[in-house]
C-alpha cells in the first residue's frame, strides 16, 4: 500500500515505514506524531483511488525523527568576465526527517 501525498508544496510518495526528508516543518518536534490530509493518490493492494483533487477522508500519519536536518551546502557564484564583477553565495536547506507509521484511508 502506498499513497501520493503533498507536504509544504512538494509532493512525496510515502509507504509504512519509510523514512522521508521533507521541507522544513517548524512546529516539529522529535518522537511527534505529525497528519498529512492533502492525500491525492492511495494505492490499496492493486485498488487506486485518485482524488479531485485530495481523497477524502485519508490522511498519513508519521513520527518525526529528526526535527532538523541540514542539507548539503550549495555555492552559487556569479562573474562577469572582463569586468571586475564577482558575487559569491550560498545556502543549507533545512529539513525534517519524519518516518511514515501509517496509511489510513
Amino acid at each position: 500500500m502506498y499513497a501520493i501525498v503533498e507536504i509544504n508544496g512538494q509532493q512525496f510518495k510515502v509507504e509504512e515505514g519509510k523514512k522521508l526528508f521533507v521541507n522544513h516543518i517548524k512546529d516539529a518536534e522529535e518522537g511527534k506524531t505529525v497528519e498529512f490530509d492533502k492525500v491525492l493518490l492511495v494505492d490499496n493492494d492493486g485498488t487506486v483511488t485518485v482524488g479531485a483533487p485530495t481523497v477524502d477522508g485519508a490522511k498519513v500519519v508519521a513520527e518525526v525523527v529528526n526535527p532538523l536536518v541540514k542539507g548539503d551546502k550549495v555555492v552559487v557564484f556569479k562573474m562577469k568576465r572582463r569586468k571586475d564583477s564577482r558575487k559569491k553565495n550560498g545556502h543549507r536547506t533545512h529539513f525534517t526527517q519524519v518516518e511514515v507509521k501509517s496509511i489510513n484511508a
